[in-house]
Parts: structure tokens; sequence; C-alpha cells
């Protein structure tokens, strides 16, 4: 496995995203969920992505199990600050100092662990000022129970407040052949202050693959309530995984793989050092996205891809 240094932090070149074990993408098994992890470990895929959000404290709970006697492998990240206490449909973006230290407090302790190794705040907070968060978020690295900071969806503006109060290691935002945002949004800012790019859904929350349609997904799944996957949107989007899936047999590797080696290509293009980290329940899929990280794209197959990525209908949400 190769490795990626974030201004400081060393990480797997590749991540594991571990959302979707905890209920998001449709039913679950934590057994298969705790292998699948595991076997991340002995892959060299130590770059771990949870929050406290996810299954309401259920993911955090199961990494930290996971991951138990073998905690020194592991750059273990988690996020704060979405709270749905009073319904899903009235989510508040928090970022209270107070808030920030108790949840810190939770996230140790449902991961078993002492530290965090990355603190991210999930998305910029509408109760106070970004500065005063993070300042928050800063008194925790003293403390010693965080050791680098990141932000998840800001723009440059964001960044640059959030960064004049602490060093920011690392911005995560969904990024992918469908979802470039970040890329006019923040890469800037994020090149001058040598910020890295944690990529979430680099598969286009599965579309990519070409093994989920908008008619395929079941009354559980929360994508089939996204503008991309849904009605004429996701029959025109279909054409961007069926090009994918094209491109990707020509070459004699599978979509999901194809797409995930165009993230991988594209840290020197944008400036900044790019870390994917696909979402999986299951060691299969794992094991085929490591597999990404052999594949080489020449110019032309970019070029095809990047054609296809301004032709994507529909918001993200």
């Amino acid at each position: 496995m190769r490795t990626t240094v974030l201004d400081g932090l060393t990480v797997s070149a590749q991540g594991l995203g571990c959302m979707g074990m905890s209920g998001v993408y449709g039913p679950t098994d934590w057994d298969a969920s705790i292998a699948t992890v595991r076997r991340a470990l002995d892959l060299g895929v130590t770059f771990l992505d949870t929050a406290d959000i996810y299954g309401a404290g259920h993911n955090e709970v199961l990494v930290g199990r996971a991951i138990a006697g073998r905690r020194e492998e592991v750059q273990l990240a988690t996020k704060f600050g979405i709270d749905r206490s009073a319904g899903d449909d009235r989510r508040v973006m928090r970022g209270e100092p107070a808030y920030v230290f108790r949840s810190c407090e939770s996230s140790l302790l449902r991961l078993g662990v002492d530290v965090i190794d990355v603190y991210y705040l999930h998305r910029p907070p509408q109760t106070t000022p970004i500065e005063e968060t993070v300042g928050a978020m800063a008194e925790l690295v003293r403390q010693g129970k965080v050791r680098f900071l990141g932000l998840s969806e800001v723009d440059g503006e964001q960044l640059r407040r959030a960064y004049s109060v602490h060093p920011i290691t690392v911005v995560q935002s969904e990024y992918s052949l469908w979802t470039r945002d970040v890329e006019t949004a923040a890469v800037q800012a994020m090149r001058e202050l040598h910020v890295g790019l944690v990529a979430y859904s680099p598969l286009g929350r599965g579309f990519l693959t070409g093994t989920v349609t908008a008619d395929s997904l079941g009354e559980t799944d929360v994508r089939g309530r996204y503008p991309r996957f849904a009605g004429e949107a996701g029959r025109a989007n279909q054409r961007i995984a069926d090009v994918v899936r094209t491109l990707a047999e020509s070459k004699g590797i599978t979509a999901a793989q194809l797409a995930l080696a165009w993230v991988h290509a594209q840290s020197g293009r944008l400036g900044v050092p790019v870390v994917p980290i696909p979402g999986t329940k299951r060691a299969r899929w794992l094991e085929q996205n490591v597999a990404a990280l052999d594949v080489t794209l020449a110019a032309d197959e970019v070029a095809i891809l990047d054609r296809v990525a301004d032709e994507v209908v529909g918001a993200r949400y």
C-alpha cells in the first residue's frame, strides 16, 4: 500500500469510508462489516473514516470494535457537528465550544480510544462563527485528545477563516467524476494553505460502479431520494455510468476501479494531495477498490472521463 502525506499525517493512499456499515444504504451485517474493516487493515488500508451521526453512534462503536487490538495501525478520522436530536428534518449544524467538547468525549468513548487522529467539523456551523468552533477544536489538540483538524464541505473563504485560528490538515468533500464542486469552491485556498483533499463518495455513491440504478434501490436506501438517482435525472445519468463501464471493459478492469483511478490521478492537476475513501460493507468490493491503485490512465482516457463528468443531471441533495 502506498502512503500519502497530509501536512504531517501519513495515511494509506486509499482509505475506507465506513458510513454504509450502519444502515444508510440499506441492510447491514455487523459481523461482515467488522470483517471488512479488519481485511482493510490486512491490505494496508489504514485510514478509516466514520462520524458520530452515522447510525446515531452505531458506526463509531462498530469501527472501535473492529480496530481493537490494532489501534497503532490506524489513522482514525471521525466527525461532529450535525445535530439531529430534534428530528432529521430539523437538523442543526452546531459548533458551540461546549458542544464540541461534549461531542469529542462521546466519540472517544464509543470508539474506545484515547485520541482521534483527524477530527472533522462535519458541516459549517449555523450556531456560532467557524472561528469559535475551530478554537474549541484547537483546544482538543492542546489537550491531546485530537491530533489533526479537518473540515468537511467548506468553501475557500470558510477554510481561510478556520485556518487563521489553527492549521487545518484536510478538507473532506464529495469528489468523483460526477461531483467536482470542490474544484471551484475550495481547491485554490487548499493549494495556498497546503491542505489535502479527502474524497468521499469517489464512486458517485455507487452509481459509477454500474451496480446501482435508480430502480434498484430499496426503500431503506437514502440514495433513492437524491435528485441524481431519481426519475429522468437518474435515467439521463445512466449514460455516464455506461461510458465508465465501456471504457473499463476495454482496459480489462471494473467500472469502480476506473472511477477510482480517475480520482487518484487528480492530485497533480489540482496541486493538492487527494485521498479517496470509498465505502463498502463487503470485503470483496474492498479488495477490488484497492486494486485501483495499480491502474494507470492514458491522457485520452482521462479526456473521455472529463467530458462525461460535465454531463451530470440533477443536484447532489
